[in-house]
């Protein structure tokens, strides 16, 4: 007897472990989501920090549909993708793409007027007329939420419409003024900078004057000519919408999540509604990947640790001036240290021997190489956060968009350097990059940004993946949304209520004034009567 229940013993367990694994999958089944991820934004910068939430939503069970202009070739089979064309900004502006660092010296205003507004009508155009995408709108698809990328392709927010789904929508980069306007977020003017505008002292009154003016400006832009030329594209391309159409700038106001793609520790920090949620950082995990040999050897051989070079992949060194190279040859004969640098070409003339060249580089695993001691870097977040992720010390040289302010604010904690790229000269870059190299204080304060930066309840994916199948479950969660969507701009800021003071003042003021005029005028008739009387 005994001997039959031994050998039923295993097989029970078995069957135990079979049917626990059932009612497990039964149960993501029952609780998974038809999620739309839309990012059709065709920069690689952009996919790179996006890409890990439609593939983690995937792999917890839910059936995700990705609009994108990037293939991902290993993915789960719950993973659908709808592709548009990869076509650059520049190429959507139909003129030759420009040397980037000639875009430096572009205020804020000219580079949304010449670059932001005309290629984010242009690619949100082409990505809606894209063939697939149309297909996938005039099917019978449905959607339990939409996730859509928050850069200057609002036309996308229509599908929330179209399938009556809660919108989450995702930064690329920071806190976001205009969603801030729309879901009446504080603005926080004084403290943090417009993200796509540079201040040099932001809480300055120069500084501060500047913010209000350009935040002005673009959220006049955006609401007033901006959205109604995305909604025109929203009306024109994305079929089965209800009547009456709301407007784009209702749709985004009834946002059930955004989230942002920064954190306080790094940031500045500022107050946000429950359902903004910061997730900065999110595309990075420890990578599992190696080092090719031959830089493996370079880099393990470098005892007196090494410079590392890359300035994205839109901004590409092959187009620095002959002017700036030289600087740049030049300061990195003098280092003696191995310096790895991201050039796209095969040949480097007047390379010096120290210097290690390569068309690509992975950059994960250069930084969180033990040698690697400071990373010269255009300060875009991707790579800003990576090296946080790490520890590494980083000089900037700010281009365009946020990069300025990223590298800013990593200057202000004693993090890094700010090098401007009109002061390129071979003794300024030299100096600074001596400075960060031999004053430990860099590397002491990198590792403990570090550590704070990563002092988390839970992971930034972890985060994103927790608010994201909150609002699933909860219906879009409207109950998070601020009640002062509902107010105008003048009732929300409290203006009139301000404007009302200000008249019982200042009625009260003129009627005091008038009562001692006519209190005055008697006393004075009544000493005039009294004078004649005597006389």
């Amino acid at each position: 007897m005994s001997s039959v229940l031994l050998h039923a013993i295993p097989e029970l367990a078995i069957m135990l472990l079979k049917i626990c694994a059932f009612l497990f999958y039964l149960t993501i089944y029952s609780e998974a989501a038809n999620i739309l991820y839309v990012i059709p934004f065709t920069t690689k910068s952009h996919y790179i920090t996006l890409r890990p939430i439609g593939l983690e939503l995937a792999r917890r069970g839910h059936n995700v549909t990705v609009i994108t202009a990037h293939k991902e070739n290993e993915h789960p089979p719950n993973y659908h993708q709808v592709m548009v064309k990869a076509t650059k900004i520049w190429e959507a502006l139909g003129g030759k793409p420009p040397n980037v660092f000639s875009t430096v010296d572009l205020s804020a205003v000219k580079f949304h007027n010449n670059v932001i507004w005309p290629g984010g009508l242009a690619l949100t155009e082409e990505a809606l007329q894209t063939p697939a995408v149309q297909e996938l709108l005039s099917s019978d698809a449905k959607f339990d939420l939409v996730i859509s990328e928050q850069f200057f392709q609002e036309a996308f927010y229509g599908l929330a419409y179209k399938y009556n789904a809660p919108l989450a929508l995702v930064t690329t980069f920071g806190n976001c003024m205009r969603h801030n306007f729309v879901t009446r977020n504080p603005l926080q003017l004084a403290t943090v900078p417009s993200e796509l505008l540079d201040v040099q002292e932001p809480t300055s009154f120069s500084g501060r004057l500047k913010n209000f003016y350009f935040t002005v400006y673009e959220l006049f832009w955006w609401k007033f000519w901006y959205l109604e030329k995305q909604e025109h594209l929203m009306k024109k391309y994305i079929p089965g919408l209800r009547e009456p159409i709301p407007s784009l700038y209702e749709i985004q106001k009834n946002t059930s999540l955004m989230l942002v793609n920064s954190h306080f520790s790094v940031d500045s920090p500022m107050p946000y509604l429950p359902n903004i949620v910061e997730i900065g950082g999110v595309h990075i995990t420890k990578s599992n990947s190696s080092l090719p040999k031959d830089l493996q050897k370079y880099l393990d051989d470098a005892d007196d640790g090494f410079v590392y070079v890359n300035f994205g992949s839109n901004v590409r060194s092959i187009e620095l001036p002959e002017e700036k190279k030289q600087a740049f040859l030049k300061v990195f004969k003098r280092l003696k240290r191995t310096v790895v640098w991201k050039w796209e070409d095969d040949n480097l003339d007047q390379k010096p021997d120290n210097v290690i060249v390569r068309k690509w580089l992975p950059q994960k695993e250069i930084l969180a190489h033990p040698n690697i001691r400071v990373f010269v870097s255009h300060g875009g977040l991707i790579g800003t956060q990576e090296a946080l992720y790490n520890g590494v010390p980083i000089i900037g040289v700010p281009i365009y968009g946020d990069q300025y302010n990223n590298i800013l604010a990593l200057e202000e904690m004693g993090y890094g350097k700010l090098l401007q790229y009109n002061d390129i000269t071979e003794e300024r870059m030299y100096g600074i990059i001596a400075e960060v190299l031999n004053n430990e204080s860099f590397t002491k304060t990198a590792k403990e940004v570090s550590r704070r930066f990563w002092d988390r309840p839970m992971n930034a994916l972890d985060t994103a993946m927790y608010w994201i199948e909150y609002i699933i479950r909860n219906n879009g969660a409207p109950y998070m949304k601020s009640q002062a969507i509902e107010l105008s701009w003048l009732s929300f800021s409290m203006l009139d209520v301000y404007i009302f003071i200000g008249f019982l003042v200042v009625s009260s003021i003129i009627f005091t004034i008038k009562v001692i005029k006519i209190i005055n005028t008697v006393l004075c008739s009544r000493k005039t009567i009294d004078k004649k009387k005597k006389t």
